[in-house]
C-alpha cells in the first residue's frame, strides 16, 4: 500500500469529494484537492505546477482553489487563483491552513481536508455566487501525483 492509499481510505475519499460538491453547489468556484507522496520542489512551487498542470487557471472567474499534500514530506498548500486571493481577507488561508493543521496533527486528514474545503466554499459563495448559466468547470475528483 503506498503512503497515498495509506492518507485516506477509500471512504475518506468519498466524504471528500462530497464535500467538494457541498461546498462548489452554491457558487461558480472551483475547488480541487491533489494528493502525492512528495516533491523536490518548493511545496508553494510544486502546487502552481499542480495547479496550472489542472488548467485551474483557465476558469472563467479566477476563482479556483488547490489543496495540495505532499504526504511523506508532511506539508501542504491552500493554493487560491488572483480571483479568490483578490477579496478573501488577508489572513484568511493562513487562518484556513490553520484549521487544517490541527486536525492533520492529530492524524485526522479526513476531517482536515473536509473543514479546509468547507471554509474555501463558503468565501468562493460569498464573493462568487451560483449563477443560472454556471457551470461545473472542473472536475470533483481528487488528483494524485
Amino acid at each position: 500500500m503506498s503512503e497515498i492509499e495509506k492518507f485516506l481510505d477509500k471512504k475518506d475519499e468519498e466524504a471528500i469529494i462530497e464535500a467538494i460538491r457541498d461546498a462548489e453547489k452554491n457558487t461558480s468556484g472551483e475547488i480541487r484537492v491533489h494528493i502525492e507522496a512528495t516533491t523536490k520542489l518548493d511545496v508553494f512551487d510544486r502546487a502552481m505546477e499542480v495547479f496550472h498542470y489542472l488548467k485551474m487557471d483557465n476558469t472563467k472567474q479566477q476563482n479556483g482553489v488547490l489543496i495540495y499534500v505532499a504526504v511523506h514530506d508532511k506539508t501542504f498548500v491552500i493554493y487560491g487563483d488572483k480571483g479568490i486571493n483578490d477579496v478573501v481577507e488577508d489572513d484568511f488561508w493562513d487562518s484556513t491552513k490553520d484549521i487544517m493543521q490541527s486536525h492533520f496533527k492529530s492524524g485526522n486528514f479526513k476531517q482536515g481536508l473536509v473543514d479546509g474545503i468547507t471554509k474555501a466554499g463558503q468565501q468562493l459563495e460569498q464573493h462568487f455566487p451560483w449563477q443560472h448559466d454556471d457551470k461545473n468547470e472542473l472536475p470533483n475528483t481528487i488528483s494524485k501525483g
